[in-house]
């Protein structure tokens, strides 16, 4: 009788253990001697070096506690070295913009937060003072305080569009009770 290659578990890998392949998962220990602890954590071999040592997080803390990552640089070197990583992570910089890092309680939409940071207030204002800050700016920069000027009537234009934005979004709220 011929034996069919095929698992029993119908194609949900999830039935499957972790690592469940036929072979044994290759795992590298810790390079510090004598510890049998998974080495998953780089920690550089010596500065401006590819070359890795792979600890466990227990030794990879040990290591990297007295590492001074700028070690032999001068300060211009340096301020090269941070400014060349900032730029290849600024990505993680960027993501923050859509998680939870400054929009309140999930309560406001987009715009009312963008219409928020105009007139200067916090995510979390409640209408009393959107109507001050208006108020405040919109004297500043109204077209007859400063006639023939451009930019205040600018300012005065998106302070508009900001109250006009939030003043609906506060009847929205009103009305659903």
């Amino acid at each position: 009788m011929r034996r069919s290659g095929r698992t029993n578990d119908w194609g949900f890998p999830r039935w499957r253990g972790y690592e469940g392949a036929r072979d044994a998962a290759t795992i590298r220990l810790c390079d510090r001697h004598g510890c049998t602890e998974r080495g998953d954590c780089p920690a550089p071999k010596s500065p401006n070096s590819p070359e890795r040592w792979m600890f466990c997080q227990k030794h990879a803390a040990e290591y990297n506690q007295g590492w001074d990552y700028f070690a032999g640089l001068d300060a211009e070197e340096a301020a090269q070295r941070e400014s060349s990583e900032r730029q290849t992570h600024s990505g993680y910089a960027e993501s923050a913009h859509y998680g939870w890092a400054s929009s309140g309680d999930g309560t406001r939409s987009r715009d009312e937060l963008r219409a928020l940071e105009v007139l200067g207030l916090s995510p979390d204002a409640d209408f009393d003072e959107v109507r001050k800050a208006w108020r405040t700016k919109a004297k500043k920069v109204h077209p007859d305080v400063r006639p023939g000027d451009k930019d205040a009537a600018d300012a005065f234009t998106a302070l508009q569009l900001a109250y006009e934005v939030l003043r609906q979004a506060e009847e929205r709220r009103e009305w659903r009770g």
